[in-house]
């Protein structure tokens, strides 16, 4: 496409989307339409049942608590699917002698192969000078920045999940927490996350989180019969501990969605293994010529 048919598109494209924008901001409720149902369902049940003020939280961590739960899972399934792609190589356990047998089979056809080898020893040195040269630490302003805005944004986090009667909950607070880290990260480097990126560990912290979540919910069955149902003591109304079940969920959510986070993005940041590798242009020509010659 030409730059005045590319500008005529992005321009029609543009004024489309300006003009749903329109129309939904005008469909959009006044000060005086009826609540829908679950709104109004939210605000009779949430301070008598759940000792929240906050609808919102009861919403989401009550009336649709299963669909939170299948949220959740969604996300884990995604967080799964990138440590699958980002994971790198693994030694494989020896069995039966199957790794020497196939080391000495190697000697037998390469005998200057292996981990003597000039050639990948260059290799794995480079690799090492990438690896630690990956986020670096920044400057100053950057690194004074993040300090003083980091214990702030984790307060804010914690602050989002632990207090019932306020806006918020485990997902959201997850988001910010797993945001502290990254800023760490890109401010000081990776050695400062060291130790919340080990992946093994932070997969474990994850798991504890996915199933705590399926433990709080599904006593509610047992106990109550009913998934989610609150099972709880409620405390009164504005203390930390208000919502019985609301917070359990919603702190079982704080860490499986932090944790999660943090290996989905740090897993993406340090991926160094492509699944498409690359190849050598003279093998591609000397293809084409065998396959043209071969035509002809």
């Amino acid at each position: 496409m030409t730059s005045r048919r590319r500008t005529v598109v992005g321009s029609v494209l543009a004024l489309a989307l300006l003009a749903l924008l329109f129309v939904g901001f005008v469909g959009l409720p006044r000060d005086g339409a009826a609540l829908p149902s679950p709104a109004r369902r939210a605000l009779v049940v949430a301070l008598p049942q759940w000792h929240t003020t906050e609808p919102v939280n009861e919403v989401v961590y009550g009336t649709r608590a299963f669909d939170t739960f299948g949220e959740t899972f969604l996300l884990l399934a995604a967080i799964d699917s990138v440590t699958v792609l980002t994971r790198p190589r693994e030694e494989r356990k020896e069995l039966s002698g199957e790794e020497e047998a196939g080391q000495e089979e190697q000697r037998e056809i390469d005998p200057q192969g292996g981990e003597d080898h000039p050639e990948q020893e260059r290799v794995r040195r480079a690799e090492d000078r990438e690896q630690a040269g990956r986020a670096r630490p920044m400057t100053v302003v950057v690194r004074g920045g993040v300090r003083v805005a980091a214990p702030l944004l984790a307060v804010a986090g914690a602050y989002l999940c632990a207090w019932g009667y306020s806006p918020g909950g485990g997902f959201p607070a997850g988001v910010v927490l797993a945001g502290v880290v990254l800023y760490v990260y890109a401010a000081f480097g990776y050695q400062r996350v060291r130790r919340f990126a080990e992946q093994n560990r932070t997969e474990l912290v994850e798991m504890v989180g996915a199933l705590a979540v399926v433990v709080v919910l599904g006593l509610g069955l047992v106990l109550r019969g009913s998934f989610s149902a609150n099972w709880l003591p409620l405390t009164p109304v504005g203390t930390i501990r208000s919502g019985g079940v609301l917070q359990a969920f919603s702190v079982s959510e704080l860490v499986e969605v932090s944790s999660g986070l943090v290996i989905a993005i740090l897993g993406l940041l340090q991926m160094k293994h492509d699944w498409s590798p690359d190849e050598d242009p003279r093998e591609n020509r000397g293809r084409r010529g065998s396959e043209h010659g071969a035509g002809s």
